[in-house]
């Protein structure tokens, strides 16, 4: 086992984003301070972790010794935003090396807003190839390794981010969802990774052109305060929601909420040691006071997972079939991996079935309403194993295999995806071996608030384990 952390006793420490502002603001550290720690720490866990896509530190420096202050809440914290969005003159690679890297005139509408908070870019963080896969391995560019085990897969396809914020490398990273990619490195790291509701904050252009918006942009943090935060701020930049406010959640609810659970996916059952997890969050919540029910079934149709599938394989067939006008005449195909290559051939041998999945699709969140009107909050486990050895989704492998592999062990987190609902995973369990177990609760669109109250409680009740406390305490172990 090998745990990588970059925690130190320098301008970072074990800060969160909140904490490192107020340090910020109180003369406590500098900016430059705080941009050369975070560096450093990149540099030192990179080699074992192999979350960087893209290193932006020499514009990072200059930001931060500016005598301009850049204004937004989070002015001077260190960030890295994921290579699927564009920043400007960074490349942006999607995950792949299929066509030679240029760098982008402009912000996109995403980076624009997020960067506006005052969040530095030290880089880019690294992702499956364009997001396909829950686990980041390829063939020449490597594997995202978990740093609570390097053995283990950090998750994906934000698998980067959450890898660097889970090590201590920066406190926030960018991160975004469209079948489960905020919460899936989020529960493999031990993070806080809500998806916020359809609409709640702003997609590039290429996003925008899907037939049903499954994507969401968002963060992965250390605490909830962190991720409370950042939507507060977002808020303020981005005015373009058609969604109430989630404004600014600072503490528990009062309210005491009806809560359904499920354990088994329409797949099948999750693994006994995460049940009995996720039965153990639901107890927990009983003994808050919270209505707790428990379902025998997931109350989704059984056609789910095989019209999602279809949906994901439609998005490969355009980007494959599309490439050399989108990614420029250097695209090669023959350089995507089993995955991307098997969605595509997929979605071309059933085309005649999409019109029919898509639609049914469209109609889930209102079919889901009906279903789940009596409850506040759903409560499933958010990966149904514990986090995979670095090899299990090999993308190199035969597709049959992997799509088997990975619909089984995804097999919670694209629900809310397609109905655009919240949905956020919390880490509140630790598998035998020592690797995070998150939990995820979701919400009705709109209803942020609510989850990021319940998660305040139970950060209260169980205080989520910092992988700074876990080398601490190997440390001492090795020293005794």
């Amino acid at each position: 086992m090998t745990l990588v952390s970059a925690f130190d006793d320098d301008a970072l420490g074990r800060l969160d984003a909140v904490g490192l502002t107020e340090a910020l603001a109180s003369g406590a550290v500098s900016r430059v301070d705080v941009v050369e720690a975070a560096i450093a720490r990149t540099q030192k866990v990179n080699p074992q972790l192999n979350g960087l896509a893209y290193e932006a530190f020499d514009g990072a420096r200059v930001r931060a010794a500016s005598r301009t202050r850049y204004g937004g809440f989070f002015d001077g914290v260190p960030t890295f935003v994921k290579d699927n969005a564009a920043v400007e003159g960074m490349p942006t690679m999607e995950g792949t090396d299929a066509w030679d890297p240029r760098p982008e005139r402009a912000h996109g509408d995403f980076a624009r807003t997020y960067l506006s908070t005052g969040l530095v870019a030290l880089g880019k963080s690294q992702l499956s190839e364009f997001g396909f896969s829950a686990v980041a391995e390829h063939a020449r560019l490597g594997a995202v390794r978990n740093p609570w085990n390097t053995d283990y897969t950090a998750g994906a396809s934000s698998s980067g981010s959450g890898a660097f914020v889970a090590a201590g490398v920066v406190p926030i990273a960018h991160a975004n969802d469209g079948g489960g990619s905020i919460r899936i490195p989020a529960s493999c790291n031990g993070l806080v990774g809500l998806k916020p509701s359809r609409g709640r904050l702003p997609l590039d252009a290429d996003m925008r052109q899907m037939p049903i918006r499954i994507v969401a942009n968002g963060v992965v943090t250390r605490s909830v305060r962190d991720t409370a935060a950042f939507y507060r701020e977002a808020e303020k930049v981005w005015h373009g929601s058609r969604l109430a406010p989630i404004g600014d959640v600072t503490r528990p609810g009062r309210a005491r909420l009806r809560v359904a659970v499920f354990t088994k996916s329409v797949k099948r059952e999750c693994s006994p040691e995460v049940r009995e997890h996720t039965l153990r969050a639901a107890g927990l919540l009983e003994r808050m006071g919270h209505h707790v029910e428990y379902l025998d079934a997931p109350p989704v149709p059984a056609s789910f997972i095989d019209d999602f599938l279809l949906y994901w394989a439609l998005l490969s067939f355009a980007l494959v079939r599309g490439g050399t006008k989108r990614f420029g005449p250097t695209f090669d195909r023959d350089k995507l991996d089993n995955l991307t290559l098997g969605l595509e051939a997929f979605a071309a041998a059933n085309l005649r079935r999409l019109p029919a999945a898509v639609v049914r699709l469209a109609t889930l969140r209102r079919r889901m309403l009906a279903q789940v009107r009596d409850y506040d909050v759903l409560l499933t486990p958010t990966l149904a194993e514990v986090p995979p050895l670095v090899g299990h989704l090999d993308p190199t492998a035969d597709y049959d295999q992997i799509v088997e592999r990975l619909v089984d062990w995804v097999a919670f987190t694209p629900l809310q995806n397609v109905t655009g609902d919240p949905a956020i995973s919390l880490p509140l369990g630790q598998s035998a071996g020592g690797l995070p177990i998150g939990m995820m609760f979701s919400a009705r669109l709109g209803r942020e608030a609510t989850l990021l109250e319940l998660a305040y409680e139970l950060e209260e009740a169980v205080p989520f384990p910092l992988l700074a406390e876990a080398a601490g305490a190997e440390s001492d172990a090795q020293l005794r």
